[in-house]
């Protein structure tokens, strides 16, 4: 962090910007299932679809975030998504008490929200070329925290009335969406152009089945990120049940992941004296993250405590902040104009794991417990590291990016 101060004034106000905006965000994710058991009185099979419905959105958004950056536009694609996705958010009051509706809805704000993306980030990495592994980080490590501020407000919050929350949300995404209107259109203004990309042709049909072929640049990373992530729903599907079948407090749950959310900021250093010795290139640095990933799924395997619990978030965490600003930055630095595109198809192929593994290792919890859930995201992080070696292998030599 102590290169911020370096950047221009336009960065600091992004960084505000991109804090608000996760902090609304995180208002809403950990209420859903509450507030469809307790406010809307369905079961928790019926909680389960609407997560994954938005899920869906989400994977359907990012895919598309990345095709329609170029076709319509990084100011209309940004500003327009975020608009939607509020105005999403501000009909779920209204609109609840009808459950498809309800249902529908939820999947149309996971698009929305989703659909802008690999549009910010792909904007951060054609603005800020120069800087932007840094930037990536940064930014990641601010949205973090608007993720732990707005996990705490929740609760408050829900307390007064789960509705507020949707609003809250909503007007976080609204802010969001003027911050990018006002800031694009004085790029327009100074620069005459917002894509930063002279070659501003649209993606067409042709072009897409071309860049599809380039598998180099997202299909191995892109399967690393579903295994990994796959591997990572043990923690709500594994770890969480097990914290409440061995008689500790719910409080120990929520403990881990405060700890995440502090060692996002404070272990920096740690993360930079890596990236500085042994992970130089964001394919090493995303090798490394699955190796870390793998380490704690293998602590939880073998010590069976909650010390080995505290351990394991640690190590996962580590994984987290490697891997987080590494996928966008190496995209960004191998994939020229087409990053975008490249940015919303990897996003949606990891996102299947997010998806899947919920449901797959719940069925395993129910039949043995924590071991064979342990077992499993210990097997998909074993995946995820070759998969990632693969990707380091094929990008080692080829650092020319990809004209479309």
């Amino acid at each position: 962090m102590r290169v911020l101060p370096t950047y221009p004034k336009e960065v600091k106000v992004f960084l505000l910007a991109s804090l608000i905006n996760s902090t609304g965000s995180a208002l809403m994710w950990p209420l859903t299932t509450m507030f469809v058991f307790d406010e809307l009185g369905h079961n928790m099979a019926d909680a389960g679809l609407v997560i994954l419905v938005q899920a869906l959105g989400g994977i359907l958004g990012q895919l598309l975030g990345g095709s329609l950056y170029h076709r319509v536009g990084v100011k209309k694609l940004i500003v327009g998504s975020l608009v939607l996705n509020a105005v999403g958010l501000f009909a779920l009051p209204v609109t609840s008490q009808f459950w498809y509706f309800y249902m529908a809805l939820m999947g149309f704000i996971g698009f929305c929200n989703a659909l802008s993306l690999p549009a910010i980030q792909a904007f951060i990495g054609f603005r800020f070329a120069d800087r932007r592994g840094e930037l990536f980080n940064i930014i990641y490590v601010a949205n973090n925290i608007g993720v732990a501020l707005g996990t705490a407000l929740s609760g408050f919050l829900a307390d007064i009335s789960y509705k507020l929350t949707f609003i809250a949300n909503g007007l976080t995404s609204a802010v969001f969406a003027v911050f990018f209107l006002i800031y694009l259109n004085r790029l327009d203004h100074d620069q005459g152009e917002v894509h930063l990309d002279k070659r501003n042709i649209p993606i067409s049909g042709e072009n897409i089945w071309r860049l599809l072929g380039n598998t180099r640049i997202y299909l191995y990373l892109g399967l690393g990120s579903l295994f990994i992530l796959l591997g990572n729903s043990m923690w709500n599907s594994g770890v969480s049940p097990i914290i409440i079948s061995e008689g500790f407090p719910k409080k120990a749950y929520g403990f881990l992941w405060t700890l995440n959310g502090i060692l996002i900021f404070v272990a920096q250093p740690i993360i930079s004296l890596l990236k500085r010795w042994l992970t130089r290139s964001a394919s090493s640095q995303m090798t490394m993250s699955a190796v870390f990933y793998l380490s704690s799924y293998i602590v939880i395997l073998i010590t069976h405590n909650y010390p080995g619990l505290v351990l394991a978030m640690v190590l996962a965490t580590l994984g987290e902040m490697l891997i987080s600003p590494a996928i966008p930055a190496f995209i960004s630095d191998h994939a020229g104009r087409s990053a975008p595109f490249y940015i919303g198809l990897s996003g949606g192929v990891g996102a299947i794991g997010r998806v899947i593994g919920p449901y797959t290792m719940g069925l395993l919890y129910d039949g043995g417990g924590l071991i064979p859930v342990a077992w499993l995201a210990t097997g998909t992080a074993v995946i995820g590291v070759i998969f990632f070696i693969v990707h380091a292998m094929q990008n080692r030599d080829n650092k020319s990016e990809i004209a479309s």
